[in-house]
Protein backbone atom coordinates (compact mmCIF):
# COMPACT_ATOMS: atom_id res chain seq x y z
CA UNK A 1 0.00 0.00 0.00
CA UNK A 2 1.41 3.29 -1.22
CA UNK A 3 1.28 6.56 1.29
CA UNK A 4 -0.95 8.25 -0.42
CA UNK A 5 -3.19 5.64 -0.14
CA UNK A 6 -3.12 5.02 3.68
CA UNK A 7 -3.68 8.53 3.98
CA UNK A 8 -6.69 8.58 1.39
CA UNK A 9 -8.07 5.65 3.82
CA UNK A 10 -7.37 7.81 7.01
CA UNK A 11 -8.68 10.74 5.47
CA UNK A 12 -11.82 9.11 4.55
CA UNK A 13 -12.17 7.53 8.07
CA UNK A 14 -11.74 11.08 9.52
CA UNK A 15 -14.44 12.49 7.22
CA UNK A 16 -16.69 9.30 8.21
CA UNK A 17 -16.34 9.96 12.13
CA UNK A 18 -16.86 13.85 11.68
CA UNK A 19 -20.29 12.48 9.86
CA UNK A 20 -21.15 10.11 12.19
CA UNK A 21 -20.34 12.95 15.29
CA UNK A 22 -23.00 15.28 13.51
CA UNK A 23 -25.45 12.92 13.20
CA UNK A 24 -24.85 11.80 16.60
CA UNK A 25 -25.17 15.32 18.12
CA UNK A 26 -28.35 15.59 15.79
CA UNK A 27 -30.09 13.01 17.37
CA UNK A 28 -28.81 13.36 20.75
CA UNK A 29 -30.61 16.91 20.52
CA UNK A 30 -33.86 14.97 20.03
CA UNK A 31 -33.19 12.68 22.87
CA UNK A 32 -36.79 12.22 24.96
CA UNK A 33 -38.84 15.13 23.13
CA UNK A 34 -41.18 13.40 21.91
CA UNK A 35 -44.55 12.83 23.68
CA UNK A 36 -44.62 9.31 22.43
CA UNK A 37 -42.44 6.52 24.35
CA UNK A 38 -42.14 4.48 20.89
CA UNK A 39 -40.44 7.43 18.78
CA UNK A 40 -37.90 8.05 21.84
CA UNK A 41 -36.81 4.21 22.78
CA UNK A 42 -36.29 4.59 18.53
CA UNK A 43 -34.22 7.76 19.22
CA UNK A 44 -32.27 6.08 21.71
CA UNK A 45 -31.37 2.85 19.48
CA UNK A 46 -29.83 5.32 16.83
CA UNK A 47 -28.13 7.52 19.28
CA UNK A 48 -26.55 4.68 20.66
CA UNK A 49 -25.85 2.98 17.37
CA UNK A 50 -24.49 6.27 15.96
CA UNK A 51 -22.22 6.17 19.41
CA UNK A 52 -20.82 2.28 18.38
CA UNK A 53 -20.28 3.14 15.29
CA UNK A 54 -17.87 6.63 15.83
CA UNK A 55 -16.08 4.74 18.23
CA UNK A 56 -15.43 1.47 16.02
CA UNK A 57 -13.82 4.02 13.14
CA UNK A 58 -12.02 5.12 15.76
CA UNK A 59 -10.26 2.32 16.58
CA UNK A 60 -9.97 1.55 12.70
CA UNK A 61 -8.64 5.06 11.93
CA UNK A 62 -6.05 4.39 15.27
CA UNK A 63 -4.76 0.89 13.83
CA UNK A 64 -4.11 2.68 10.73
CA UNK A 65 -2.60 5.70 11.81
CA UNK A 66 1.30 5.88 11.92
CA UNK A 67 2.97 5.64 15.24
CA UNK A 68 4.74 8.53 15.54
CA UNK A 69 3.21 12.40 17.21
CA UNK A 70 4.69 14.80 14.70
CA UNK A 71 3.65 13.12 11.23
CA UNK A 72 0.25 12.72 12.80
CA UNK A 73 -0.69 16.27 13.74
CA UNK A 74 0.41 17.97 10.32
CA UNK A 75 -1.69 15.12 8.55
CA UNK A 76 -4.42 15.50 10.67
CA UNK A 77 -4.35 19.37 10.10
CA UNK A 78 -4.19 19.31 6.37
CA UNK A 79 -7.16 16.43 6.67
CA UNK A 80 -9.02 18.53 8.61
CA UNK A 81 -8.60 21.81 6.18
CA UNK A 82 -9.75 19.80 3.02
CA UNK A 83 -12.75 18.91 5.09
CA UNK A 84 -13.54 22.53 6.28
CA UNK A 85 -13.71 21.59 9.90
Amino acid sequence: MTDDHAQGQRDGLRLALATLAAEEAKWSALLGQSPSGRTNANRQVRHKTLQVAQKRVETVLNRLTPKGGKEMSVELASALDKVGL
